[in-house]
C-alpha cells in the first residue's frame, strides 16, 4: 500500500524522530472523496443545525433526537461503521472530517453525535461478538436506535473503574441482574441502547453490558430528570437508575473485567474526535469575530482596523490552524497503523483497537489543546463583541458557554495531561520509545561547551525547525531529571506531571503546523503560503514561551543548587532564538489576510 511505504512513527516517537513534512498528511490531502464528505455534512449543517439555534437553546431536546435521525438516514451516524453492519466502512480521516464539521452548528448537537457514533455504538463494533454487532450495530449506524454510554456514577468520575453498580448472575445462569446508579449520561432522554459498565461479585475490574431501554417496558430503568446546564441545553443529560434491570447473559460485552479496558479505549478514540469537534467551531467563532469587527465603527474606524482586535483575530486564526494540522496528521497516523496491522492479518475492530491505542498520547495531547483553544476562542469572540457578545442575542454567548464542557468531558484535561506523559514514561519502560538515549545525550550536551558558530538560517524554515528540535531537548531535559529524581513515585508529583505535558503538548502542536506549512510551500509556492508561513512562526513563538515559563517552573521546583543553575543553563540555550520573530508583524500579517477575504481562508 502507497501510504505504508513511509516508515510510521510509533506513538509519541514524534518526540525523539524527525518527521519528514513529505511524511505528515495535511488537510490539503483529503481525497475527492474525504472533501464530498465534508461538503455534504457542511450542507446538512447549514440546513438542519444552524437553522435551528433557537430551539436547540430553548432545550428543545426533541429537536437534538429528530436531527441525529436525518443524519442517520444520511449515513453520518455510520461512517465509520463497517459496511456489513449498515455503515460506510470510511476510514479514520474521513471520521475526523464529518464529527469537525457537523460539531459546529451546535454543542448541544456535537455532543449528542459524538455519545452516539463515538462511546455509544463503537464498543460494540470493537468488542462485539457477531451475533451482537448482527443485531445492534447496523440499527445505530442507521439511526433507526440510539445509543447512550452509562459509565460515571456519584462516586466515579475520573477514577472511572470505582464504580459501585452491580451485576449479579442469576441461578441458572442466564441472566445479570443490575442494581445501581448513573450520572451525566448523555442521550439518556431518547436512547433505545445503552452500554453499562457494573462490577461483577468482588471483581479488580468493571464489565461492560449492553442494556436494550423500551420506554413501554423499562425493565427496572428509571431516568432522572433532565439536568440544567451552562451549556449544551439541547444536549439530553439525565441520571439514569436500575433496579433489578436484567440483561440476558450473552449481552456482556467482551469479557468479564473487561469493562476498564473498553472504557479506556473508547475514551482514546473520543479525544481525538472532540478535537475535531471543536476545530471548525473554532473557524466559526473567528469569521463571526471578523465580520462584526469589519462592520463595526467606533472613533469612525472599523474596529477591525484596530491593533488590539488584529492581535485577538490573528491568535484566534493561528490556533484553528494548529489544531487542524496536529489532529489530520495524527488521525492519518492512526489510519496508516490501522491499514498496516490489517495486512499483517489483524481483524479489523483488533487493527482498530491497536491503531488507536499506539497514539493515545497524541489523542491527549489534542483534547486538551484544541479544547483549550476553542475556549480562549469563544472567550475573545465575545470581546470583540464587546457588550453585545455578552447578550444572547448574538451567537458568542452560547458558543462559549458550549465550548466549557469539552474541558470535562472525555476524561478532564488534567487527567489527559497527567496520562500523555504517564503513558510516554510506560512507552520508554517498553522500549516502544527511546527516551533514555536522547535524555542522556542532552544531559552530556549541557555539560559540553556550547557552540559559538554563527548558524546558517538562509533556508526557509532552518532556525524553526532547528527550534523545534532544541524545544523536544527541554522536554528530555526537565522530564529526564525528574524521573532521575522521583522514579516511580513521579506520578505523586502531579503540578510537575502537568508542567511537562504543557512543555509536550506545545511541541507536537508546533511541529505539526511547521511541518503542513512547510510541505504546502513545497507544492504550492512560498508566495502561496505567506499567511500560513505567519502563523507557524506566531505558533512557534507562542510556544516557546509557553515551555520557557513550564521549563522554569519544574526546574524551580524540583532541583537546587549547581543542578539547578545547570537546567536553567540549558533552558535558556533551548529556548533562545538566534533571530526572533517580529511578533506584531506577524500578527497584522494575519489579521490583514482575513480581512482582505472576510472570512478565515487558510
Amino acid at each position: 500500500m502507497e501510504t505504508l511505504k513511509k516508515d510510521l512513527l510509533r506513538g509519541g516517537q514524534f518526540l525523539v524522530k524527525e518527521t519528514n513534512c513529505e511524511d505528515v498528511f495535511t488537510p490539503e490531502d483529503f481525497s475527492e472523496e474525504q472533501i464530498m464528505m465534508k461538503e455534504a455534512v457542511k450542507e446538512f449543517n447549514e440546513r438542519e443545525i444552524i437553522v435551528h439555534k433557537e430551539r436547540f437553546e430553548a432545550k428543545d431536546y426533541k429537536l437534538t433526537e429528530e436531527v441525529m435521525k436525518k443524519a442517520g438516514e444520511l449515513g453520518f451516524l455510520g461512517v465509520s461503521v463497517p459496511e456489513e453492519y449498515g455503515g460506510l466502512g470510511m476510514g479514520f480521516v474521513s471520521t475526523m472530517l464529518t464529527c469537525e464539521y457537523i460539531s459546529s452548528g451546535n454543542g448541544s448537537l456535537s455532543t449528542a453525535f459524538g455519545a452516539h457514533t463515538g462511546i455509544g455504538t463503537m464498543p460494540i463494533t470493537l468488542y462485539g461478538t457477531e451475533a451482537q454487532k448482527q443485531k445492534y450495530v447496523s440499527k445505530l449506524a442507521t439511526g433507526e436506535w440510539m445509543g447512550a454510554y452509562c459509565l460515571t456514577e456519584p462516586g466515579a468520575g475520573s477514577d472511572a473503574n470505582s464504580g459501585k453498580t452491580a451485576a449479579v448472575l442469576s441461578a441458572d445462569e442466564k441472566s445479570y441482574t443490575i442494581n445501581g446508579q448513573k450520572m451525566w449520561i448523555s442521550n439518556a432522554g431518547f436512547c433505545d441502547l445503552m452500554i453499562v459498565f457494573a462490577r461483577i461479585e468482588n471483581d479488580k475490574n468493571i464489565t461492560g453490558f449492553i442494556v436494550e431501554y423500551d420506554r413501554e417496558n423499562p425493565n427496572g430503568i428509571v431516568l432522572g430528570e433532565e439536568e440544567h446546564k451552562l451549556g449544551i441545553r439541547a444536549s439530553s443529560t439525565r441520571q439514569v437508575f436500575f433496579n433489578d434491570t436484567v440483561v440476558p447473559a450473552e449481552n456482556m460485552l467482551s469479557v468479564r473485567g473487561g469493562g476498564f479496558k473498553i472504557a479506556v479505549n473508547a475514551l482514546n478514540v473520543g479525544r481525538i474526535k472532540l478535537a475535531a469537534a471543536c476545530i471548525d467551531s473554532q473557524r466559526r467563532i473567528t469569521e463571526t469575530a471578523l465580520k462584526y469587527a469589519t462592520e463595526r465603527k467606533q472613533f469612525k474606524t472599523s474596529i477591525a482596523d484596530f491593533g488590539a482586535i488584529k492581535g485577538k483575530l490573528a491568535e484566534m486564526a493561528t490556533n484553528v490552524y494548529a489544531g487542524e494540522s496536529a489532529s489530520y496528521r495524527a488521525a492519518k497516523d492512526i489510519e496508516d497503523r490501522i491499514a498496516m496491522r490489517v495486512e499483517e492479518g489483524n481483524s479489523h475492530p483488533e487493527a482498530e483497537l491497536k491503531g488507536v491505542e499506539e497514539y493515545a498520547i497524541e489523542c491527549s495531547i489534542l483534547k486538551v489543546t484544541v479544547s483549550e483553544d476553542v475556549q480562549a476562542c469563544a472567550d475573545e469572540g465575545i470581546q470583540i463583541f464587546g457588550g453585545m457578545g455578552f447578550s444572547e442575542e448574538t451567537p458568542m454567548e452560547a458558543a462559549w458557554r458550549d465550548a466549557r464542557i469539552s474541558r470535562i468531558y472525555e476524561g478532564t484535561n488534567e487527567i489527559n495531561r497527567m496520562l500523555s506523559v504517564g503513558m510516554l514514561v510506560k512507552k520508554a519502560m517498553k522500549g516502544h520509545v527511546d527516551l533514555l538515549g536522547p535524555a542522556t545525550a542532552v544531559a552530556n550536551e549541557l555539560m559540553g561547551i556550547p557552540s559559538f558558530d554563527t548558524p546558517d538560517y538562509s533556508e526557509l524554515f532552518a532556525e524553526e525547525k532547528e527550534m523545534i528540535a532544541k524545544l523536544k531537548k527541554v522536554f528530555l531535559m526537565v522530564a529526564g531529571s525528574a524521573i532521575q529524581k522521583f522514579g516511580p513515585e513521579l506520578d505523586k508529583h502531579q503540578q510537575l506531571l502537568m508542567a511537562a505535558a504543557n512543555i509536550l503538548n506545545e511541541v507536537y502542536m508546533a511541529e505539526s503546523t511547521l511541518l503542513r506549512v512547510e510541505k504546502n510551500t513545497k507544492r504550492f509556492g512560498q508566495d502561496a503560503q505567506e499567511g500560513q508561513i505567519a502563523m507557524a512562526q506566531l505558533y512557534l513563538y507562542n510556544a516557546v514561551e509557553i515551555i520557557n515559563k513550564n521549563g522554569r517552573e519544574g526546574i524551580v521546583s524540583f532541583s537546587e543548587g549547581d543542578e539547578q543553575r545547570m537546567l536553567l543553563m540549558g533552558l535558556k540555550r533551548f529556548t533562545k532564538y538566534v533571530n526572533y520573530p517580529n511578533v506584531i508583524g506577524l500578527r497584522n500579517m494575519i489579521a490583514e489576510k482575513l480581512k482582505a477575504e472576510n472570512r478565515y481562508c487558510f
